[in-house]
């Protein structure tokens, strides 16, 4: 019988995770068009080009697999040029429940049931409406789209750091054997950036440009921006340490004795009362440059006027330069 389900699924788009050789996380994707008979789901469909999630399984081991799904989910529907995504699923089980939280997380909405050989499905949809999904308020609901009337801001970001938190802005001279291994950090859509910048006015929906820095003595070369985020929330006021380690745990880059540090961090040995404590920026990783332009062609098309006054922490730029920036990477 699985031989047969897999033999059915051969032409189809499917992707898998494993887990110390074991398969730990299995999607199967569907794109359907217009002339899809829908008769078995109530309400009916509408007339519709759509991706179906045949398949989304995910076992629950921590490295946040799923949001990586998803992250492939959207990028098909965006290739495929779908109106809306839907998947159909049982809803009984704990981990059909936790997939389901999942999904309304991203923007998933019930629609109704579907009639199968083992009884009611629950369906639920995404709709795939730029103009409809970037009048939400909430990141995660708009989502891949980038919302159009918030600010901006550029910020750098070190090499060793970069690809750990940005997996899909690989460099070409970076090798992928370096991050096979599953990290929640890597596989998370939603992560943290730590910062101790003077600029904190961030606010949700706001979009960050990451600038990989470059190589000491070619950095105008080397130097790159790479990546677009979206703000979900900022927290400044954070009352310790152990507060601290536990907002940033599996989504930032840094073990818990490197966060340490980074709370702890007093190059001028204030009293403990002077120290700056870092501040955290609660982002959405939405889209990686195909293209990416260094800090040669920020400078002469003005989104780096100056390439002795680095951006040190955020630095709020325009839409305009953002809109350069997305232009040539498409090139």
């Amino acid at each position: 019988m699985l031989d047969e389900w897999f033999n059915k699924k051969s032409d189809e788009i499917s992707y898998v995770c494993f887990q110390d050789d074991k398969l730990s996380a299995f999607l199967f994707l569907k794109v359907e068009d217009e002339n899809e008979n829908y008769a078995d789901v109530n309400p009916i469909f509408s007339k519709r080009k759509r991706l179906k999630i045949g398949t989304f399984k995910v076992t629950g081991n921590g490295y946040k697999i799923g949001e990586r799904f998803l992250k492939i989910i959207f990028d098909n529907a965006f290739k495929q040029k779908v109106d809306e995504i839907y998947v159909t699923i049982f809803d009984e089980r704990p981990e059909q429940k936790r997939l389901i939280a999942l999904l309304e997380e991203w923007g998933f909405k019930y629609h109704g049931t579907k009639a199968s050989q083992n009884g009611l499905e629950s369906v639920y949809i995404k709709e795939f409406d730029r103009e409809n999904l970037t009048k939400q308020e909430n990141p995660k609901l708009n989502y891949p789209f980038l919302p159009r009337d918030t600010d901006v801001f550029i910020v750098p970001i070190y090499p060793e750091y970069h690809t750990e938190l940005f997996p899909d802005s690989i460099l070409k001279t970076e090798s992928p054997k370096d991050f096979v291994e599953n990290e929640p950090h890597r596989n998370a859509l939603s992560k943290v950036y730590i910062s101790r910048s003077q600029e904190k006015n961030l606010k949700t929906g706001d979009l960050i440009v990451f600038y990989r820095t470059g190589m000491p003595g070619n950095a105008i070369h080397t130097g790159v921006v790479t990546t677009v985020g979206v703000v979900e929330s900022v927290i400044a006021d954070i009352p310790d340490e152990a507060t601290f380690i536990a907002l940033c745990r599996k989504r930032s880059v840094f073990t818990d004795d490197e966060l340490k540090k980074h709370w702890n961090y007093n190059p001028y040995n204030k009293p403990l009362d002077k120290i700056i404590r870092p501040f955290i920026v609660n982002f959405i990783y939405s889209y990686s440059f195909p293209k990416r332009p260094n800090l040669k062609w920020l400078n002469e098309n003005g989104i780096i006027p100056d390439i002795k006054d680095m951006p040190r922490g955020f630095r709020k730029t325009d839409r305009e330069s953002l809109n350069k920036i997305i232009k040539y990477s498409q090139q």
